[in-house]
């Protein structure tokens, strides 16, 4: 499973061939470069790791700018191992937009936008007790009885209750890629991704 680290630009909507207005996201995805390549003789399996955005040389510990300097790059914000790649990729190889093709199916992973404590109505999508019976007032977004009966006389567990919401790792999968700009490193995919504007995602490429 090949594929890219980017970052989420933001969402518009095209029209496809049909006429038809279709909502979809951009997302800057590379130039990665790739920052070291396991192999199964030293590492036990095979895979690229990739590294996306510049960081600041003061923002490096010494560690990591070893690293970077190994292959030639300087140090990176968000680094991510790939396996599946074709190809014979070396130290300091770049690997750009032009991986995908237009009309192919990617999976794009990203982390939701946190949401802080949220009641039960907005995290899990309760109807609320609201004023239907025996007179209750102000009890409209209340998640009701949480209890059993005396037997097991306890909550169980996973019981969905209020709490914090978002801030989760999600994968939106099969996104159709409607189209690959190279000069610009942009990708537009169909729907939704997970994460705020600027947040960085991981595309992958099913082989």
């Amino acid at each position: 499973m090949s594929g890219l680290i980017g970052k989420k630009i933001g969402m518009t909507s095209i029209f496809d061939e049909n006429g038809k207005n279709v909502p979809c996201t951009v997302l800057e995805a590379g130039p990665c470069v790739v920052t070291q390549v396991r192999t199964e003789e030293v590492d036990g399996y095979n895979a690229l790791q990739l590294g996306f955005d510049d960081k600041a040389e003061k923002r490096a510990n010494k560690a990591e700018t070893g690293h970077y300097k190994k292959a030639g790059t300087s140090p990176k914000k968000k680094v991510v191992e790939f396996h599946g790649f074709e190809g014979d990729y070396k130290l300091g190889d770049t690997v750009g937009v032009d991986l995908f093709q237009e009309g192919e199916f990617v999976d794009v992973v990203g982390t939701s936008k946190g949401k802080g404590f949220q009641g039960v109505v907005k995290r899990h999508g309760f109807g609320g007790v609201g004023q239907a019976t025996h007179g209750q007032h102000n009890r409209l977004r209340a998640p009701g009885s949480i209890g059993a009966a005396s037997y097991p006389s306890k909550v169980v567990k996973g019981l969905r209750m209020a709490g914090r919401m978002g801030g989760d790792r999600v994968t939106a999968q099969n996104l159709r890629v409607l189209k690959v700009v190279p000069e610009k490193n942009l990708l537009v995919v169909k729907g939704c991704v997970p994460g705020h504007k600027n947040a960085y995602v991981t595309i992958q490429r099913w082989q």
